[in-house]
């Protein structure tokens, strides 16, 4: 899958948002999509939306514990879907509404992880 380019992304941290941060416009998040690269979909314009498939149940679980661990130490918590052979994750910003730089910065970070297999 892998991000588009070298993403900037991967090299900042989620901030904690307590609300009057403000949702990005459609422009701004399809800005950032493109960073994320192929795989990532923004879903009604308020989710980002990715599905993961694995060759078991086992696999997926791991994916899903390296995933948990990105997002306890950014502070910023994904939902998680998981199946036998599948991983959905859908991230959105709670507190504002919608997507902010903090979704990007979380999936740039579960994308790296899944390019490492």
């Amino acid at each position: 899958m892998g991000l588009a380019r070298s993403s900037g992304l991967l090299r900042q941290r989620c901030v904690p948002c307590e609300g009057g941060v403000p949702a990005l416009t459609a422009e701004e998040a399809a800005g950032y999509l493109v960073e994320l690269g192929a795989g990532w979909g923004i879903v009604d314009g308020q989710h980002l939306e990715q599905e993961y498939g694995f060759a078991d149940f086992r696999e997926a679980l791991g994916f899903v514990n390296q995933v948990a661990e990105v997002a306890e130490s950014e502070g910023h918590h994904p939902d998680i879907l998981l199946g036998w052979g599948k991983v959905k994750i859908l991230l959105w910003t709670y507190a504002a509404g919608g997507l902010t730089k903090n979704d990007f910065i979380l999936a740039a970070k579960i994308t790296q992880l899944s390019d490492r297999g």
